[in-house]
């Protein structure tokens, strides 16, 4: 029998009384959409982000279009990012009749580089949106200092980062929005779909609540063109469940990243963490050379594993209008051709991960 990739089975054994316990009192009050424990939770993940404002949505994708909807992103604008990452970064730039503008990463973190962002920099450029890939934060040092020169908004893709930090500061409040998914396989993840967003400013996070209502200020009062984007009660629950027993599970992440690491830098190349950093691994990646042999091997032995990405964004055929060819970001070509994930939950025992490591080396071998 195949190991699981991500263990959400412990997990709810582990805290079964208090996930069990909430659920409860929403089926017991019945405020299904909006409910208390929604403000509940934005309290508690605003404070733990270190932001001013946290606003629950429906899940990580809404997340990035409602933070782009309130910066005023216009058709025919400009937004630069990865083409490294899950299509929702690119997508939600084309929902809005925008025009996504890739760059390529940097090699060692799998984040934007942003040595090249000023040169994809146009009249049109109106964000730049660096995604958190893995676990570990985009270099928002520089990207804020390019996107404060311009005159940008910077809105983090953190969707893979929540817990994570950069210089002590925690994803999600290092640019002027910060965006995360709560997706059932996340760091912190509901038993649904889920996210949030994050900001210091007050006008922007005011904006945000009514596009999430579709526009709406007061009830059937309707100042802007939104969506329906509300996080619904129950994943608020699920969420407020597991919100205090998550600082343990982020120092898990980090720790068991760091065993398969010492284990394995011998015979793959493994994540590298950038100097100011901590990671939470949301997917524990590394690069080996003929991935497929290699995942063959692994699944013989009963190891599942995983590819984010295979397929860069600029050569999905949703972006093809873009006519952006082959050799075009020939570090995310190389990435999308050799990475290779492995099972990673806090919950996975050093038993459990030593057969994992001695499964890699030996397809390695």
């Amino acid at each position: 029998m195949s190991l699981p990739f991500i263990d959400l089975k412990t997990q709810y054994r582990h805290l079964k009384g208090e996930i069990d316990a909430r659920m409860q009192a929403v089926l017991d009050h019945g405020q299904f959409i909006m409910g208390p424990e929604v403000l509940e939770l934005e309290e508690k993940l605003a404070e733990y982000v270190g932001v001013r404002h946290a606003i629950g949505v429906c899940d990580g994708t809404a997340a990035l279009q409602i933070a782009l909807m309130a910066i005023g992103l216009a058709p025919g604008d400009e937004v630069i990012t990865t083409p490294f990452t899950f299509i929702a970064t690119g997508e939600v730039v084309a929902l809005l009749g925008g025009k996504p503008v890739f760059v390529d990463i940097d090699p060692d973190t799998y984040n934007l580089d942003p040595a090249l962002i000023e040169a994809a920099i146009t009249p049109r450029t109106r964000a730049i949106m660096p995604v958190s890939l893995y676990g570990q934060c985009a270099d928002f040092d520089t990207i804020n200092a390019i996107a404060q020169k311009h005159g940008l908004a910077v809105i983090e893709d953190g969707a893979q980062s929540f817990g994570a930090t950069r210089h002590g500061r925690r994803s999600g409040a290092l640019s002027t929005i910060g965006c995360t998914s709560f997706f059932p396989s996340k760091p912190l993840g509901c038993y649904g779909d889920g996210g949030a967003i994050f900001t210091d400013d007050d006008a922007l996070a005011a904006r945000m609540r009514q596009l999430r209502v579709h526009g709406q200020d007061t009830r059937y009062h309707h100042p802007l063109t939104g969506m329906n984007g509300r996080l619904d009660t129950l994943q608020a629950a699920v969420l407020l469940a597991k919100l205090p027993s998550f600082p343990e599970e982020v120092e898990a992440r980090a720790r068991i990243g760091a065993r398969y690491s010492a284990y394995l830098e011998e015979v793959a190349r493994v994540p590298r963490l950038a100097e100011g950093n901590t990671h939470v691994y949301a997917q524990y990646t590394l690069e080996v050379d003929d991935r497929t042999r290699v995942q063959q091997a692994l699944q013989a032995a009963g190891i599942p594993t995983a590819v984010h990405y295979p397929i860069p964004l600029h050569r999905q055929p949703a972006f093809a209008h873009l006519g952006l060819e082959e050799g075009a970001f020939p570090v995310a070509e190389s990435a999308s051709r050799r990475v290779l994930s492995l099972p990673m939950h806090p919950f996975l025992d050093a038993a459990t991960q030593d057969t994992v490591i001695a499964a890699v080396r030996q397809a390695l071998a």
